[in-house]
């Protein structure tokens, strides 16, 4: 060990969320060991049963507690009973604005020994970013319910601020550079009056100065047909609150489903601590039975690898998992296979040690 230490957050939350935070920080582990350095935990209970017991989804000074970590580490959450806004509102936007974690980053590729839905679609074709803004847009708490003469309505107001969309845009463009030099933005100016153009024109302003950056606009349901159609046309897309998460679901289910799908919460400041989690949700149904996948969640685990500038134990968590899922031998229910959710996690974190990339390498 060379005396790197990180301190982490871990919320496995509800569900399934709590079998695959296990598998996941084992591999992690694994990692860290084989890299030089150490991953130190702390768990929270915080979490929907929590709500149910309690009242509340974490205590009130819970932001406060996490101000102190390195990093944070989410399950999935929900469970019977307490509705998902109750969870969103709760937990993770609180978080997600507390600590300026403005950007949602959800990479969407098409793993070796997993399919697609789109018929004749290769690997290379089915691999894009999308670069969601995390911090205001369409989730806002403005507007209300009431009754009035022509009865019950409500309102619901979005929130676009100049630097809230410039932001976003411009990382979208600094990611392209790093990649395939494409940007795609999500937008519905045609309908949405007011505030799509606003994103138009910024977009159009933070794209002049990248003239080595290809450049495009999309109306939303023109860019989800393409993303089924001709998703080889896409390389980094970016889109406000509401667009990139459902865009990003999307992406996810022509790429193996959401089960293999990571998200990470940056502030890319690195002021406050950024959130990792798995797209999907805890699907009680399942939970505690041993079969949930942990691909995703082990796979949002090595984007805070790279977060924190582990790259090398980053790029060897992922290829441990290409290689087990490519092998075939280690799969859960979900990708045809009949093992459980610990036996595809210790066989990621055992082929770790086949990894080229060492504390030598490092």
């Amino acid at each position: 060990m060379n005396g790197r230490s990180y301190q982490i957050a871990s919320i496995p939350g509800d569900g399934i969320g709590v079998d695959v935070v296990i598998e996941a920080r084992k591999v992690l582990d694994r990692a860290a060991a084989l890299h030089g350095f150490d991953l130190g935990w702390t768990e929270f209970d915080w979490s929907c049963e929590r709500y149910a017991r309690t009242g509340t989804m974490m205590p009130e000074d819970g932001v406060e507690q996490l101000s102190a970590f390195d990093g944070i580490f989410l399950g999935a959450v929900g469970f019977p009973g307490v509705p998902d806004h109750v969870s969103l509102w709760g937990l993770l936007i609180p978080i997600r604005r507390a600590f300026a974690q403005y950007v949602n980053l959800r990479p969407v590729r098409l793993l070796p020994g997993t399919s697609s839905v789109l018929k004749n679609r290769s690997a290379e074709e089915l691999e894009m970013v999308i670069v969601r803004e995390n911090s205001e847009g369409e989730y806002s708490t403005i507007g209300g319910r009431q009754t009035g003469p022509a009865g019950e309505f409500a309102v619901q107001e979005s929130v676009f601020t100049r630097a809230g969309v410039e932001r976003i845009i411009r990382y979208a463009f600094e990611l392209a550079r790093t990649r395939a030099g494409r940007v795609c933005s999500a937008t519905k100016s045609n309908g949405i009056i007011h505030t799509m153009p606003f994103w138009d024109e910024i977009f159009t302003e933070v794209a002049a100065g990248y003239p080595d950056v290809h450049s495009e606009q999309c109306h939303i349901d023109a860019l989800a047909a393409r993303m089924v159609q001709q998703p080889d046309r896409l390389d980094v897309v970016v889109g406000s609150n509401l667009f990139g998460d459902i865009l990003s679901d999307l992406a996810a289910a022509i790429t193996g489903g959401l089960g293999m799908a990571p998200s990470g919460n940056i502030n890319p400041a690195g002021e406050y601590p950024s959130m990792f989690e798995a797209v999907h949700g805890s699907a009680p149904d399942i939970a505690g039975q041993g079969i949930a996948n942990p691909v995703a969640q082990i796979l949002a685990g090595a984007m805070m690898l790279e977060h924190l500038g582990e790259s090398a134990a980053a790029r060897a968590v992922n290829a441990a998992v290409e290689g087990v899922l490519a092998a075939g031998e280690v799969a859960t229910p979900d990708l045809g296979g009949k093992s459980t959710t610990a036996d595809l996690g210790t066989a990621i974190a055992a082929a770790l040690d086949a990894s080229p990339s060492r504390i030598a390498g490092d």
